[in-house]
């Protein structure tokens, strides 16, 4: 089993100020809101195929991550990759060949729609989300 990348399906970052953040990717950079969890402080903007999302660090999401981002402190909350498909149990066995723990699989919201998607860590404890095709 290989797993094959299509691409970035989205990239988490977490932000102090969720309006100026939402003013400088859409009205500077051009994405456009796609979606608003304001309940989870979690915010999707379209950015061409792919999704740029905010999370408010006073958010429930926001919350449960730590602190602010420092001036040398990280901001990334994780990457996601869309995988050409998603057979969970050949992608765990595969991941599990190379001694990388992985997560539950779950639906998940991404640049393409709701999804199955899991959780790994790099070696160097950065979080890879693993996402499939949309369902359906």
């Amino acid at each position: 089993m290989a797993i094959r990348i299509k691409g970035i399906d989205h990239i988490v970052l977490r932000v102090k100020d969720v309006e100026r953040a939402v003013g400088f990717y859409c009205d500077v950079l051009g994405c456009t809101m796609d979606r608003e969890r304001a309940d989870l402080g979690l915010y999707h903007l379209r950015a061409g195929r792919a999704f740029i999302d905010l999370v408010d660090i006073k958010g429930k999401l926001g919350r449960e991550g730590g602190g602010a981002a420092r001036v040398k402190g990280r901001n990334m909350d994780h990457v996601a990759l869309r995988i050409e498909s998603f057979d969970e149990h050949a992608i765990r066995a595969h991941l599990q060949s190379h001694g990388i723990e992985v997560g539950e699989a779950v639906e998940r919201y991404g640049a393409e729609g709701d999804g199955p998607s899991i959780y790994i860590e790099d070696p160097d404890g950065n979080t890879v989300e693993l996402k499939g095709p949309p369902a359906g």
